[in-house]
C-alpha cells in the first residue's frame, strides 16, 4: 500500500496563501502511502489547464481553488450531480477511459462548510459575501438546512442579490449569519475586509469566514470586538479535503 503512486495538485491563482500540500503531505503519512505526492499549480490563466494535464500524465486528482471553481467547468468532461446543481467545483477526478484522459468534476466546499454548521438553527437568515464558487456552495449547503439568505455583492442586485450599500441596521437585525466567501483579508493581503457596518454586529450573530490563512481575518477580528460569534474557514479546508482525497484517490 505505501509504495501505490499517487500524484494529486491543486489549481489556481495566487497559490501562496494555501495550506493543502501541508494537509496532504500529513494525510499521507497518516495513511503510509510513501509514495504520493501534492503539488500547486498556480495557472495564470485556466486556460493552461489542458496543458497541464498534457504535461502531468500521472495526475489522478486535482483540487480547484480561487478563480476558477466556476471557470474550469468547460474543460471537464463530466460532472457529479452535487457540481452540477451548485455550478461549480472544486475537485477533480483524472482517470483513463479507453486510453483517453477523462476529467470529472465534484463540489466538497458544500458538504464541507454544512459539517461545520450543524449547531446553526434554521429560522437564521444569512448573509452570503460574493457570489463566486465558494458562495454558490455555501448556497447549497443553506438550502439543504432549510436556511433563508440573500448574497450580497458589488457588482450586481436582484431577487436574491443585495448592494454593500444596502446593508442597513434593520437587515441586520433580521440576518443573524455573516458569511465571507471573498478572498479579502487572505494571505498576504490581511489588511483587508468586507465593507459591511461592523457597528451594527452582535453578540446574537454569527460571523464566518471561509478564508483561513490567516486564522483570524481582519473581517473575523472587527466581529470579535463586537462580541460576534466567530468561525473561521479551518474546519470547512479539513472536512472538504478529507472528501476530496476519497474522490481522487479512491481510499476511504
Amino acid at each position: 500500500m505505501g509504495n501505490e503512486k499517487i500524484s494529486l495538485g491543486l489549481i489556481g491563482f495566487p497559490l501562496t496563501h494555501s495550506r493543502s500540500p501541508g494537509w496532504f503531505k500529513e494525510k499521507f503519512a497518516r495513511e503510509g502511502l510513501t509514495n504520493a505526492e501534492y503539488h500547486l499549480f498556480p495557472l495564470t490563466s485556466v486556460e493552461q489547464f489542458p496543458l497541464l494535464l498534457m504535461e502531468n500524465p500521472t495526475l489522478q486528482g486535482l483540487n480547484v481553488t480561487i478563480p476558477y471553481k466556476v471557470k474550469i467547468i468547460p474543460y471537464l468532461d463530466e460532472l457529479d450531480e452535487t457540481a452540477r446543481m451548485i455550478g461549480a467545483v472544486n475537485t477533480i477526478r483524472i482517470s483513463l477511459d479507453g486510453g483517453a484522459v477523462h476529467t470529472k468534476g465534484f463540489n466538497t466546499d458544500s458538504p464541507g462548510f454544512l459539517n461545520t454548521i450543524s449547531h446553526i438553527p434554521p429560522r437564521v437568515k444569512a448573509l452570503i459575501l460574493g457570489t463566486g464558487g465558494a458562495a454558490r456552495a455555501v448556497a447549497h449547503a443553506f438550502k439543504t438546512r432549510n436556511i433563508s439568505f440573500k448574497f450580497v455583492s458589488r457588482l450586481s442586485k436582484g431577487a436574491d442579490t443585495i448592494h454593500y450599500d444596502d446593508l442597513e441596521p434593520g437587515l441586520f437585525q433580521d440576518y443573524r449569519m455573516i458569511v465571507n466567501t471573498t478572498p479579502l483579508g487572505m494571505f498576504p493581503d490581511t489588511g483587508t475586509c468586507a465593507p459591511i457596518p461592523y457597528q451594527l454586529l452582535t453578540p446574537d450573530h454569527v460571523v464566518y469566514d471561509l478564508v483561513y490563512n490567516p486564522e483570524e481575518t481582519t473581517f473575523l477580528r472587527h466581529a470579535r470586538l463586537m462580541h460576534a460569534q466567530t468561525i473561521n474557514g479551518m474546519q470547512m479546508l479539513i472536512n472538504q479535503a478529507e472528501y476530496s482525497f476519497k474522490i481522487m484517490t479512491g481510499k476511504p
